[in-house]
């Protein structure tokens, strides 16, 4: 009888944490969708060349993503103190090993790209990664501010 009682009252806070995470899985999505946008947008892609263009960059997204994940996961730096020096020397290579495979998927997707659009929009897409992503933090500090206000 405990473990329905329980089960019971463990069952609406794991609803939550599962609204949570579908909640944040479809932020995820608006986010992706606004950056296609803009991108498509502002470097002027044409049906046909966005075809071409969004399967390869898409695809060079999921890389860096899954290298972010595992160097995020083998760089836990909570508490460096409690490392050991062979843990950090490890550590120092793993981080070396992601950045040269960052440097890799960028280099295919740059090759890659170039078969599509001109050197000139490569370029340019790497300054408009750079502005969404700035203004993708300013929109979150201005709605954080826009919350805590309320709050008060």
């Amino acid at each position: 009888m405990k473990k329905i009682i329980v089960l019971f009252l463990m069952f609406p806070a794991f609803m939550q944490l599962q609204a949570q995470s579908e909640d944040r899985e479809a932020h995820r999505e608006r986010i992706k969708a606004l950056k296609t946008a803009y991108i498509t947008q502002e470097l002027n892609l044409s049906t046909k060349v966005a075809e071409k263009f969004w399967p390869i960059y898409n695809d060079y997204e999921a890389k860096r993503k899954d290298l972010h994940r595992r160097e995020h996961v083998n760089m836990d730096l909570s508490n460096p103190e409690c490392i050991s020096e062979d843990q950090a020397n490890g550590m120092l290579q793993e981080y070396l090993d992601v950045e040269r495979e960052e440097y890799v998927i960028k280099k295919e997707l740059f090759r890659e790209l170039r078969k599509i659009i001109s050197a000139q929009d490569i370029i340019k897409l790497h300054k408009l990664e750079d502005e969404f992503h700035k203004k993708l933090i300013k929109e979150y500090r201005a709605k954080k501010d826009r919350d805590k206000t309320q709050e008060e």
